[in-house]
C-alpha cells in the first residue's frame, strides 16, 4: 500500500479498479483547499466495503488513496474533456459536482503544479492498472476491468433529475464484447433498481483507455447511485440494510460479466 493506492491481487480474470476512493489530501496541501473542499464529499465513498464480495471471486483490486481533489485518476493527462459540451469536472477540479470552490483564493493549481501532480499520483495508479492487466493477461485471453464509480443520485450542476440507480458504461459498446456487456445488462434488469447502459455515463477515461476487447481487455464502469447503499450527506455514512439489498445484484453483475469473459477464455483454447 502506498498513499497513492492499494492493491491486492488475485489471479481470477477480473480487476476491479476504483479510482475515486481516496480521501487522503496530503497534510502541506491543506491550507489550498476551502473547508468545503476538506470534507472530500465527492468521493465514491465506501466503495472497498461494497465490492467486498471480489476476494471469492478472485478478483485484482485497485483502490485509490488520494482524494480526486488532488488529481482525479480517471481524467486524461492532458485534461480534455470526455464529454465535449456538457459540465464536467477537470483533471484537478477546482469545483465541487455542486459548484462551490475547491481552493482558496489564488491557491488553484497553476499548469506546473498539474503536471507534478501527474507525475507524483496519477502516472503510479495508471501504471500499476497497466501491469496488472499484463499480469492477468498472460494467464487469460481476456481479462474484465470493472470500473467501480458511484455518485450522489441528484446533482443539478451535472445532470437533469434524478439518475438511475445503476449505469452501465461502455463507451456505446467499444470497451467490451457484446456478451459481457449483455450478461451484465442483465443483471442489471432482473436486479429492481432502475438501470441504463450507455446513457449520462459511457464511462470515463480509465475505461476508455484500457477497453480494447479486441486486444482481451473488456472495460465496464459502472456508476451507482449512493442513495442504494449509504447516506449521501455528510457524514455519509454506510447503511448496511441497504447495502445488503444492493449488494446480490452487484454481485450478479460483476459475476456475471466474468462467466461471460471465462467462456470467451474457454472458446479460444
Amino acid at each position: 500500500m502506498t498513499d497513492i493506492f492499494s492493491l491486492e491481487r488475485g489471479t481470477a480474470p477480473l480487476i476491479i479498479s476504483i479510482p475515486h476512493l481516496g480521501t487522503h489530501i496530503p497534510a502541506a496541501m491543506h491550507g489550498q483547499y476551502t473547508d468545503i473542499a476538506l470534507t472530500v464529499a465527492d468521493t465514491d465513498w465506501h466503495l472497498d466495503r461494497l465490492y467486498a464480495f471480489a476476494k471469492e471471486l478472485g478478483a485484482t483490486v485497485l483502490g485509490a488513496r488520494v482524494s480526486r481533489y488532488v488529481i482525479d485518476l480517471n481524467r486524461p493527462p492532458n485534461d480534455e474533456s470526455l464529454y465535449p459540451g456538457q459540465t464536467t469536472t477537470s483533471l484537478c477540479p477546482t469545483e465541487t459536482f455542486r459548484g462551490e470552490p475547491v481552493y482558496r483564493e489564488g491557491c488553484a493549481p497553476d499548469a506546473a503544479e498539474r503536471q507534478r501532480r501527474v507525475q507524483t499520483f496519477w502516472q503510479p495508479y495508471h501504471e500499476t492498472l497497466a501491469a496488472e492487466l499484463k499480469r492477468l493477461r498472460a494467464a487469460h485471453a481476456n481479462v474484465l476491468l470493472w470500473e467501480a464509480h458511484s455518485i450522489a443520485s441528484v446533482l443539478p450542476r451535472l445532470f437533469d433529475d434524478k439518475l438511475p440507480d445503476l449505469n452501465i458504461g461502455t463507451q456505446d459498446g467499444r470497451t467490451a464484447d457484446a456478451a459481457v456487456q449483455a450478461r451484465a445488462e442483465r443483471a442489471a434488469a432482473a436486479s429492481g433498481y432502475t438501470w441504463v447502459a450507455n446513457g449520462r455515463f459511457k464511462g470515463g477515461y480509465i475505461t476508455r483507455h484500457f477497453g480494447a476487447p479486441q486486444n482481451g481487455v473488456h472495460a465496464i464502469q459502472l456508476e451507482m447511485c449512493q442513495s442504494v447503499y449509504m447516506n449521501e450527506t455528510a457524514p455519509f455514512d454506510y447503511v448496511p440494510a441497504l447495502a445488503e439489498r444492493v449488494q446480490p445484484a452487484l454481485r450478479e453483475m460483476v459475476g456475471g460479466a466474468l462467466e461471460a469473459i471465462e467462456a470467451l477464455n474457454a472458446a479460444a483454447v
